[in-house]
This record gives structure tokens, C-alpha cells and sequence, in this order.
């Protein structure tokens, strides 16, 4: 691969100044819908936690194991595989590490349902943490560099909060897979990962359709097919349209590279954009822990404090789910109009201040099993936009050559503070029957957000609208500019 030469492109420009055409659909609907297979199966876990611990369930495991130990496994498997298949993404391309991570994934949550023994089930929940992280470093980075810049915040936080609509199938489905007058005990479970893995096939088929990224092609080297890809691209949308695209404006020169190793990765992060790196810390281990105080014990904190059957807090969390999704709809779209700063902060804030008003409603008896779900959907509408921001913000604000590693670090970091330690230390607290302990849960999660807000207000990036390229400049930007090629007679 040649990785010296020098070229001159219109292609950030030309894709960012598309106008949203059925193409941006298939991108949408091949990336963004495995978040709603990991929704489905992260609630489905959560929910089948007690009829797993129960005598015939077919495995030797507790409530409690499935809650910590197997939640903790599946954000370590996560978090590895993030930066494993992060570092790949940006080395070989984005499209050939979005097949082999959903690939991963699917064969992970199929031997999960097959599982026989507590080592086995444990095994397969971190390897399908594994699959999943490779999935938020290669999916994120490839969505915002093909999704136009004006249309890029308020997408890019739809398909993360995506994630919520398999929340709510996970907790219905559970309904209907722990009713044994339906499903044996050891039957029901297996199945629910089965269909995972069905959904999961019927993307994997959508996927082969989405096409490398073209600014990975032309920094990488592979200038002419990165222009033949945009190419076809528009001729598809004017077809479409049923009209010329307007010019594109603008171009960059750039010295084409093969990959770039950890140590100029490093230093770009943290010493050239440490601001930027500060920020993307502060919201990841933020979101983290909120939603580890309040998802990760939902189950036990309905049924030890308000007596909710196991088989019914699948209603519960489909309502707290559905808040979750409607937040980044309904919001998304003032990401790109209101901007990033304002959003980004005021999401966090809010979910942080409303999760401290919950708190003490619910440690002076105020509160019951619905009301506590309605103040949890109201606390998760916010903080669900916030989260999604985090991803979209650690996306788009470090250079195109860092773009993978950028979002597997901040995920993995973030959600090892916040999804390790989380599992292991709600499940502790909100399990315990003390309210003291549950108000305590919900107040480390309310102060986190609010302090990850305050750093937002100082340090987000207005990006809004602007091109990835605008936002951060690639490392590969050649300093002596080509002249720019003379318009076709």
C-alpha cells in the first residue's frame, strides 16, 4: 500500500453536503440496529436474573451472580473489546471490523444460550461483551463519517438510543419467556438468546450493503476508490432526487498513510486535545454510574422494597426503556440547532439534579413502585440524551486517523470505572433492603452527571453542523497544499 503520496479531495465535502436520501437509511438501519440487539439481550439478562437462580433453570447460578459477576464480565468483555477491535478498526477499515465484531457477537450470544454450567454462561457473557464493544468503536466511527455533518448529532444520538427499543422488546419478551405456562424453566431463557441471534443474522445480511468508509479509502491510500465510491453514492441520490446534488466546497490535501502507531495516538489525545480528552472522561464515567445506580438493581429494588412479582418488572422497565429511547428522539434534533454545549450540559445537569429529587422522595417513603418508574422515565429521558451525546462527542472531536481508538478508550475507560465497579457496587447496595443503601446508589449516579455536566458547560466543542475535518484536523494534512485542480472545460 502506498502510504507517501500526496492528494487533493472534495470527498468530506461532497459527503457532507448530501442531502438525506433512502442511502442514509440503509447506513442507519445496517449500523445503528445491532444497539437494539444489545438492548434486548443486556435487559433480558437483567430480567432473568431470578428465574436463572430458581431449581430447574439448568444452571447453578445465582440471582446475584447473574447481577454482578456476570454484568461486571460482560462490560470488562466490552471494554476489551473495544480497544482490541478499535486499534483494528482504524488500522484495516471500518467495514471489514463491523462484519467480523457482529459476527463475534452473534456466535458469542448463541453458546450463551447453550450454556450448562455458571463457567460457561460467564465465559460467553464476556466474550459477547467482547463482540459488543468492537461494535461502539467500528459502528460510531463509520456512521459519523458517512452521515452529513448537519444531520450528524441528532442521527448519531437516535441510533444509540436505539439501544432502548431492545430494551423494551427485552423486557416484554421477558414477560412471555419466564411465564412457565408457556416455557419450561430451562427453555424459556435459551430461546430469548436464540431470537437475538436470529435478529442479528437478518442485520448482518442488511450490513453487507453499507460500503467502507470513503475517508478512511483516500487517507489510507486508496485515494481513487474513496472518489469512485462517492461517485456512485451520488449518482444513486440525484437518481433518487430526481435532480443534480448541489456543488460541493472545499477540499483537503492529505499525505496518505498506511496506520499510525499507540504512541502518536497517545499524544494526540492527551497532550495535543487534553481539554477534549478531559471532557470525553468526564461524560463517559458519568453516564456510567447512573446507569449502573439505576438498571443494574431495577429488579431488586422493585420487588425487596415494593413486593413487584420477578415476573412482572418487565412492565416496570419497559416504561423507564421507553423514556430512555423518546429522550435522544425528541432531543436530537437541538444538538444540531441549539448546539453541543448547551445540550450536552443541560442533559446532564438535569438528569443528575431530578436523580438527587428522586432520591429523597424515595428515602422518605414517598414513593411507590409506579411512581418510582415514573421519576426514573423522567430522569432517563435527559440522561439518555446526555450518554448518547458522549459517544457522538469523543466520535467527532479527535483527528480521522484516532477516530476508532478515540471512542474505544473514552467507552472503555469510562465504563470500566463506571460498568465494573458499578455492577459490583450497585448490585451490593440495591439488593441490601436498606434504603439508606438505594439512596446512597442513587446519589453517586446524580453526582457524577452533575459534575460531568459542569465540565461540558466549560469544555464542549461547538461541533454542530461543522465537518469532522473543521472539528479536528487529520494528522495527515499535508503542510504544503496542492494547487487545486482546474475546473473541466
Amino acid at each position: 500500500m502506498t502510504t507517501a503520496r500526496t492528494i487533493s479531495t472534495s470527498v468530506p465535502a461532497r459527503l457532507d453536503r448530501l442531502p438525506w436520501s433512502r442511502w442514509h437509511w440503509t447506513v442507519v438501519i445496517g449500523l445503528g440496529t445491532v444497539w437494539i440487539l444489545d438492548g434486548l439481550e443486556v435487559t433480558v439478562v437483567g430480567n432473568i436474573a431470578g428465574r436463572l437462580a430458581e431449581k430447574g433453570s439448568g444452571l447453578p447460578i445465582s440471582s446475584g451472580g447473574v447481577t454482578g459477576m456476570a454484568a461486571a464480565l460482560y462490560v470488562a468483555g466490552a471494554c476489551s473489546g473495544a480497544l482490541f477491535f478499535g486499534r483494528l478498526t482504524d488500522k484495516f477499515g471500518r467495514k471489514k471490523l463491523f462484519m467480523v465484531t457482529l459476527a463475534v457477537y452473534l456466535a458469542a450470544t448463541a453458546l450463551t444460550a447453550a450454556s450448562f454450567s455458571s463457567w460457561w454462561f460467564f465465559t460467553f457473557r464476556f466474550l459477547t461483551g467482547f463482540g459488543i464493544g468492537g461494535e461502539y468503536a467500528a459502528i460510531n466511527s463509520a456512521i459519523d463519517e458517512l452521515i452529513p455533518a448537519v444531520y450528524r448529532g441528532r442521527v448519531d444520538l437516535i441510533i444509540n438510543g436505539s439501544f432502548w427499543l431492545g430494551a423494551i422488546g427485552g423486557s416484554l419478551l421477558s414477560i412471555l419467556m419466564l411465564d412457565t405456562a408457556i416455557f419450561a424453566r430451562a427453555v424459556g431463557w435459551r430461546l430469548t438468546f436464540g431470537l437475538g441471534v436470529v435478529l442479528g443474522l437478518v442485520i448482518l445480511l442488511v450490513r453487507r450493503q453499507v460500503p467502507e468508509s470513503p475517508r478512511w479509502l483516500f487517507i489510507h491510500g486508496r485515494g481513487e476508490e474513496a472518489e469512485e465510491l462517492v461517485d456512485a453514492i451520488e449518482a444513486r441520490i440525484a437518481a433518487e432526487k430526481g435532480a443534480p446534488l448541489p456543488p460541493a466546497t472545499g477540499r483537503i490535501t492529505i499525505r496518505q498513510r498506511g496506520s499510525i502507531g499507540f504512541r502518536v495516538i497517545a499524544r494526540t489525545l492527551f497532550k495535543d486535545y487534553t481539554r477534549r480528552a478531559i471532557l470525553g472522561l468526564a461524560l463517559f464515567v458519568g453516564q456510567a454510574f447512573l446507569y449502573n445506580a439505576i438498571t443494574f438493581g431495577f429488579g431488586a429494588i422493585l420487588t425487596k422494597f415494593f413486593g413487584v412479582s420477578t415476573s412482572h418488572t418487565g412492565y416496570y422497565f419497559a416504561v423507564i426503556a421507553a423514556g430512555n429511547f423518546l429522550g435522544p428522539l425528541f432531543l436530537g434534533k437541538l444538538f444540531d440547532t441549539l448546539g453541543r454545549r448547551i445540550m450536552i450540559s443541560s442533559t446532564y445537569l438535569l438528569a443528575g439534579v431530578l436523580l438527587f429529587v428522586t432520591a429523597y422522595f424515595f428515602s422518605t417513603g414517598s414513593l411507590n413502585a409506579t411512581t418510582l418508574t415514573a421519576c426514573w422515565a423522567v430522569v432517563l429521558f435527559f440522561a439518555s440524551a446526555g450518554a448518547s451525546s458522549a459517544y457522538l462527542t469523543v466520535s467527532e472531536i479527535f483527528p480521522m486517523e484516532t477516530r476508532a481508538m478515540a471512542i474505544a478508550f473514552f467507552y472503555a475507560v469510562g465504563t470500566a470505572a463506571g460498568g465494573i465497579s458499578g455492577p459490583l457496587l450497585f448490585s451490593e447496595l440495591t439488593s441490601s433492603g436498606v434504603i439508606g443503601d438505594t439512596v446512597l446508589a442513587f446519589d453517586i449516579g446524580a453526582t457524577l452527571m452533575c459534575l460531568a455536566g459542569l465540565t461540558a458547560a466549560l469544555l464542549a466543542v461547538r461541533a454542530e453542523g461543522r465537518s469532522l475535518e473543521d472539528i479536528a484536523t487529520p494528522l495527515s494534512v499535508a503542510a504544503d497544499p496542492l494547487p487545486a485542480p482546474a475546473p473541466a472545460e
